[in-house]
């Protein structure tokens, strides 16, 4: 079977770059990847120190590897081995323990933060106040007071501020959002999102006093766990889609299944509710991988589910005359039963396959290449793309609040002082 695969030129084409910039409208974050923007940085060369590149940091060292505009200068790390493995991608990068270094460093242009989420607010401030752009892997923290400094440190300095949100730079997802606002599926009513897995979430430790180092995401000093590295991808749908915050947060959570010591829960479930009473909700668990990750995003005349590519309208064609047959008989001989609906009707037969987003499967990848490739040319410009930052943070603080009703065991109502001033639009 032939492997589908997007190139960048299809990616841009299928968002309307090769077409003009009036699409820079309906995806203004998108400006660093125009064509126009791109000609105009053939010749520039972006300077990047990578701190923390483990597993997700030697992700994007791939790609910065194969992206002719980058120098990857800095590797900076606590933890040899990460350096080590690091070094096999980019060899000629040299090395540090301590991230100062890398910032202190006058030709570095800007960096990325990769390293445990605790850690995440103070190299992020140094940085920009050391003149550096800054991508910060998501979440940006682990509390919401640490979010809003990181944000606000941004707006300060006006340095450039990307956060790991790679969904806004994944095409799938800007095509069900262009439907989405074009009215077709008519209004959302409400967004569930879920993201099942069925392992411990541990790495292996070489030895016993690496365990929080390395395995920082099970511990609450580092993580908020499921919230913070899982929901907070999910949840930025509700602001992209509805173009608001949410009011109240309520939710519930608990270790069920792997009970090894560690500190974050493994089965977690939360409500957003905006201020129409439509939701959003996110519900984890890592001890069943069968339902897998989804976004179903539901109005009144259809749904989208941008993870399968595919969206699907409330009316279908009429069924096969066969499977027809079958529906009048099972009406036939259940209409004497006393269902306790009025109404009820057989609907397995009704098999709504759908239409694919962009018109074809949807094939393996997520956005990551091009928001790392869109950061390199901001970097490059110093132009700070709409909307990243501010999407990013409400990602976060939104994860947070979740964690906050499942410890509190109450209703949260979103707390003016995370607020901040934005456009959804």
């Amino acid at each position: 079977m032939k492997k589908e695969t997007i190139s960048r030129r299809d990616f841009l084409k299928e968002c309307g770059f090769l077409m003009g910039t009036a699409a820079l409208a309906s995806y203004p974050w998108m400006s660093a990847l125009s064509q126009e923007s791109r000609q105009a940085t053939a010749k520039e060369k972006a300077r990047i120190g990578m701190i923390g590149p483990g597993s997700r940091g030697q992700f994007h060292l791939n790609f910065l590897a194969r992206n002719p505009k980058v120098e990857v200068v800095w590797l900076c790390d606590v933890y040899r081995p990460n350096l080590d493995e690091a070094l096999k991608i980019v060899p000629a990068a040299k090395t540090c323990t301590d991230y100062r270094t890398v910032l202190d460093d006058p030709a570095i242009d800007g960096i990325f933060i990769a390293t445990p989420l605790d850690t995440h607010r103070q190299i992020t401030v140094d940085a920009l106040r050391a003149g550096k752009h800054v991508f910060c892997e998501k979440s940006l923290s682990h509390t919401c007071d640490d979010s809003l400094e990181m944000y606000n440190v941004h707006k300060e300095t006006g340095k450039v501020f990307f956060v790991g949100q790679q969904r806004l730079y994944d095409p799938y997802y800007l095509e069900a959002i262009r439907m989405i606002d074009s009215g077709i599926f008519g209004p959302i009513e409400g967004i569930k999102t879920f993201w099942y897995r069925n392992n411990d979430w541990r790495r292996k430790v070489p030895s016993p006093e690496l365990e929080r180092l390395i395995n920082w995401r099970l511990y609450r000093e580092y993580s908020c766990g499921l919230m913070t590295e899982l929901a907070c991808h999910q949840l930025q749908l509700g602001t992209w889609i509805y173009k608001d915050i949410p009011e109240t947060v309520m939710g519930s959570g608990a270790i069920t299944f792997w009970k090894d010591g560690r500190e974050v829960e493994d089965n977690v479930n939360a409500v957003y509710t905006y201020k129409d009473g439509r939701r959003i909700s996110f519900e984890s668990i890592i001890s069943n991988k069968f339902y897998g990750l989804e976004e179903q995003i539901m109005g009144n005349l259809g749904t989208v589910e941008p993870e399968k590519g595919k969206y699907y309208f409330e009316a279908t064609p009429p069924m096969a005359a066969f499977m027809q047959l079958v529906n009048d008989l099972e009406r036939d001989i259940f209409s004497s039963i006393n269902f306790a609906g009025p109404s009820w009707d057989p609907e397995i037969a009704r098999q709504n396959h759908g239409h694919y987003l962009l018109g074809k499967k949807r094939p393996p990848g997520d956005g990551s290449k091009n928001i790392v490739d869109a950061f390199v040319e901001a970097c490059i410009t110093g132009r700070q793309p709409r909307m990243v930052a501010e999407e990013g943070y409400y990602s976060t603080i939104l994860a947070l609040l979740g964690q906050q009703a499942m410890d509190e065991k109450r209703i949260i109502t979103f707390p003016e002082k995370y607020k901040i001033d934005y456009d959804y639009k």
